[in-house]
């Protein structure tokens, strides 16, 4: 049986008129079988409702966007299979799939950021190991 590993990072930026702005991965380390399903939680904190982005990054590859919230239907389709969803009331972004594979073995990022131009986001990473 191939095991899912994930690891939590968070990275934290300030926006230019001092309101915090963050991205929160909730769990430190995350099992899941081959073939099981996935769902990584994602929850902002941002004054409006933000731009919303999952990406991921393979190993000895570059960073690769898996998908996009900024407004309307609140699921979204991703690529390989993964699709999120926004919760306005939760504040959260959270990623899934419902089947793993061992090619999905990778970094997996969530960021946020405003459509005012100039203005920093919020990222935070997990890493999936099968």
């Amino acid at each position: 049986m191939l095991l899912v590993l994930i690891t939590v990072l968070g990275i934290h930026f300030a926006l230019r008129d001092a309101r915090a702005q963050t991205v929160t991965q909730t769990d430190a380390t995350i099992t899941v079988s081959e073939g099981h399903s996935l769902e990584l939680g994602c929850k902002y904190s941002y004054s409006t409702t933000p731009t919303l982005f999952w990406y991921v990054q393979y190993p000895g590859q570059g960073l690769q966007f898996l998908l996009r919230y900024y407004s309307g239907n609140t699921r979204v389709q991703g690529i390989k299979g993964f699709e999120a969803e926004f919760r306005k009331s939760e504040s959260s972004f959270n990623l899934s799939k419902h089947s793993v594979h061992w090619s999905d073995t990778a970094m997996y990022f969530c960021a946020t950021s405003t459509t005012v131009c100039g203005t920093a986001g919020g990222a935070e990473h997990k890493s999936l190991d099968l």
